[in-house]
């Protein structure tokens, strides 16, 4: 009976954080509502996110006393909808023919697959264990796929694509979901999110130790730049004086040079030569 309570109060928690991990990227979709354009923000996340939802759904239908997984991911569902129809409306239109086949692919063939094939080949009492299996597999693979961001922010060191907030939340929700699938026995929903808090605590241990090199760089490039106007003012300058005096004395020794040997012609009676431009002097 306690068991039934505590798994009623992590399951309501863990709804109401992963809503709040679903609304995480509103900020992202105001910002493309505001530049009337998707670009440079891709749609694989949500895409990939309402079909572990529906999957979760299905999955949830085909097991007893398990509504709490029903009203989070009919809400997950909802929210991606709305999030990828956004997309496609502002999207170039060769990302949105991405969008599109990418949909096609995993909600039309990939979760109709699933559903037909569990439906006319498995027995009604081995469905849900077999869509069990799917959803583990794939929940494993959303999991693994932080990866590439832990990877880019150790190489980086920034942590400009990992918020806290959205790595807090994630390992809050991966918490609440395990403990809910432990005390209701059920394995399936337990197992990924021992991963799901792994990599959550690495992310966040990684926010902790990189947080401040965005400031140490910046910090750090503003004295070179100082160092390269003092460069500029003491030396660069100084040089390009010296050549503009010498450049000066130089035209003005040729000038010197030139009307002397003109004066030495006109003395020996040689008529120096004239300028093309210049009019011939007339002899009176």
């Amino acid at each position: 009976m306690v068991a039934g309570h505590l798994a009623f109060a992590f399951g309501l928690l863990g709804n109401v954080i992963s809503f709040m991990v679903y609304l995480a990227p509103l900020p992202t979709f105001r910002q493309i509502y505001k530049k009337k354009t998707s670009e440079g923000f891709q749609s694989i996340p949500y895409v990939v996110a309402l079909f572990s939802a529906m999957l979760w759904i299905y999955y949830a239908l085909l097991k007893s006393d398990t509504t709490l997984l029903i009203t989070i991911n009919s809400v997950g569902c909802f929210i991606e909808t709305i999030y990828v129809a956004v997309h496609l409306f502002y999207a170039p239109k060769k990302a949105r023919v991405q969008t599109l086949k990418l949909i096609v692919l995993l909600i039309v063939c990939g979760f109709g697959f699933i559903v037909l094939s569990t439906h006319f080949l498995v027995k009604p009492s081995k469905q849900a264990n077999v869509v069990g299996w799917f959803c583990l597999v794939f929940s494993l693979c959303v999991f693994v796929a932080p990866l590439c961001i832990v990877r880019k922010v150790i190489r980086t060191k920034s942590v400009e694509y990992m918020p806290f907030l959205l790595s807090f939340f994630l390992t809050l929700s991966a918490v609440m979901w395990f403990f809910y699938g432990l005390l209701i026995k059920d394995y399936v929903v337990a197992i990924p999110n021992v991963l799901g808090f792994s990599f959550g605590v690495l992310q966040m241990v990684l926010y902790s130790i990189y947080r401040n090199a965005d400031k140490i760089n910046t910090e750090q490039k503003l004295p070179e730049i100082q160092t390269q106007i003092i460069i500029l003012d003491n030396h660069k300058i100084p040089e390009l004086n010296e050549k503009i005096i010498d450049i000066a004395k130089l035209s003005e020794l040729l000038s010197s040079e030139k009307i002397q040997v003109v004066s030495q012609l006109n003395n020996n009676g040689i008529e120096a030569p004239q300028h093309p431009n210049l009019p011939k002097e007339s002899h009176v």
